[in-house]
């Protein structure tokens, strides 16, 4: 019995970006839709041509920034004015002007602690594991080649059919790239 293995997907290999920026958009006008690229150093407008959405990271930010004003503020509120009122020259229990400083500071902080986990949550990291790399020319992506992968999850996707697609493409080379085999 002559089982196929499952596979991540198909990755064509490319010597510089405007041949990757190509590709990308023939597969595109091809039908596909579930792909990724990956090079040394970011290549303008490759991000519009994969068809990547805006990130949700500035409404994180936001939201955590909100919620470190609130925090700072109605925790001085609280101890000025329930927990510990101290009526020291005729003050007001509310001076807001007061809280200003440490308002702003929990601001920052939690707008940056915000930032910092809604990127890491936001981009699947950390990644100690992906298929790719198990691919042995995909360390190259960190040196000085381009990589076009379409994955099996696409609905266009058949093994043999976008692996002659990228071929036509005149890749440096294409390669199957190989499903997680600890979990089987």
């Amino acid at each position: 019995m002559n089982k196929v293995a499952p596979i991540y997907g198909v990755l064509a290999e490319f010597e510089n970006p405007d041949d990757l920026i190509q590709a990308v958009r023939r597969a595109r006008a091809a039908g596909y839709r579930k792909m990724d690229a990956y090079t040394p150093f970011p290549v303008e407008h490759l991000p519009e041509e994969l068809g990547v959405r805006h990130s949700g990271l500035p409404l994180i930010v936001l939201i955590g920034g909100l919620i470190g004003c609130a925090t700072g503020f109605f925790l001085q509120y609280w101890i000025s004015v329930f927990a510990y009122p101290l009526n020291s020259g005729g003050r007001p229990l509310n001076s807001w002007p007061a809280f200003i400083p440490v308002t702003f500071e929990l601001t920052i902080l939690v707008a940056a602690l915000s930032a910092v986990l809604g990127m890491l949550g936001l981009n699947g990291l950390p990644m100690p594991y992906h298929p790719l790399f198990n691919n042995p020319r995909f360390a190259l992506a960190s040196r000085n080649r381009f990589f076009l992968c379409i994955e099996s999850s696409d609905k266009r996707f058949n093994r043999e059919e976008t692996s002659k697609f990228l071929s036509e493409l005149k890749p440096k080379g294409v390669s199957e790239v190989e499903e997680d085999s600890v979990n089987e």
